[in-house]
């Protein structure tokens, strides 16, 4: 039976595309086949040179282990709380700086570079820094605070759970430890949101503002009714990137507070199951169900975010 053009280039496309889908399978399906796998045995650190790797004793019980834990729900809690406020941010910080460089004026260039900074420092000497200058004995924002009669103690803004303060007659509980780390996370990853959205900015045809401004609208209409629609787009792309990596993210929270004074966030009680009770049985199922929070956050995401920002174009 003789074969057209359009089978033969069917073909050849994939077997052009076998090698890349090869290399993706073991790379990315590989280890989520294999993680799984240790997530249904009941198998400690000790026991992966031995032959309990491979004995069929398979079972939920890592993921009960996991769930009835009374620390789960809190720390799924955390966990978003600081993944959705340290993302939207960083990107909200990442607008303004946008905004900041983008007309012409001197020193723009220089600005964009220290803007860049955060992001490309490494991670141990920020967080270094940040430990040193929130420090209570040492620090310099407390030193300052106390000189300029902000407070009269120091605070310790990483060891501290929670601090009491007056507002306007109300008391307000502050979550002190878990507010600094998602300050941290919104000044060390705003550099990402900013050459986006710069890029974006630059590529808006000035006719639009001009248009806007024949009409009579104000900067901050022309904000709202021209800039914002233009960006929709990049800053829903954004927040996606930016939740699913802050989700993941181990070395910040470990690097500051070691996940304690109520900044225990998933990947750090996998570490701690892996390697600090040597369970990794339950460190696997962990991982798991955070694998499974993020897919059911990218299925709302493709439903409902998406769908809205192509109603908002």
């Amino acid at each position: 039976m003789a074969t057209t053009l359009a089978d033969r280039e069917a073909r050849l496309a994939f077997r052009l595309l076998a090698p890349t889908a090869l290399i993706v399978m073991a790379v990315v399906l590989f280890p989520v086949a294999w993680n799984l796998w240790l997530s249904l045995k009941p198998i400690g650190l000790a026991d992966l040179r031995g032959d309990a790797l491979f004995r069929l004793d398979l079972g939920f019980d890592n993921y009960r282990t996991v769930i009835q834990d009374p620390d789960f729900s809190g720390v799924c809690l955390t966990t978003l709380i600081y993944a959705g406020l340290g993302s939207g941010l960083s990107i909200l910080l990442g607008l303004a700086a946008a905004l900041l460089v983008h007309g012409e004026f001197k020193g723009r260039g220089l600005l964009r570079g220290l803007f860049i900074s955060p992001y490309i420092a490494p991670v141990v000497a920020v967080t270094f820094a940040w430990s040193f200058i929130l420090d209570p004995q040492l620090g310099l924002v407390n030193r300052l605070a106390m000189d300029w009669g902000l407070w009269h103690r120091p605070i310790p803004f990483l060891s501290q759970q929670g601090w009491e303060t007056d507002l306007w007659g109300w008391t307000v509980y502050l979550p002190l430890a878990l507010i600094s780390v998602i300050l941290f996370e919104g000044w060390r990853y705003f550099p990402f949101a900013f050459l986006f959205i710069l890029a974006r900015l630059q590529a808006i045809d000035e006719d639009l503002y001009l248009a806007a401004r024949v009409d009579g609208a104000g900067p901050l209409q022309r904000f709202r009714h021209v800039t914002l629609p233009q960006l929709y787009t990049v800053l829903a792309n954004l927040f996606l990137f930016r939740f699913i990596w802050t989700v993941n993210k181990f070395d910040d929270i470990f690097l500051l507070t070691r996940g304690q004074a109520g900044t225990k966030v998933l990947t750090v009680s996998v570490y701690e199951h892996a390697f600090g009770r040597f369970d990794i049985g339950a460190g696997s199922a962990l991982a798991m169900l955070l694998f499974a929070l993020l897919t059911l956050f990218l299925v709302a995401y493709f439903r409902w975010i998406v769908r809205e920002a192509e109603s908002f174009l």
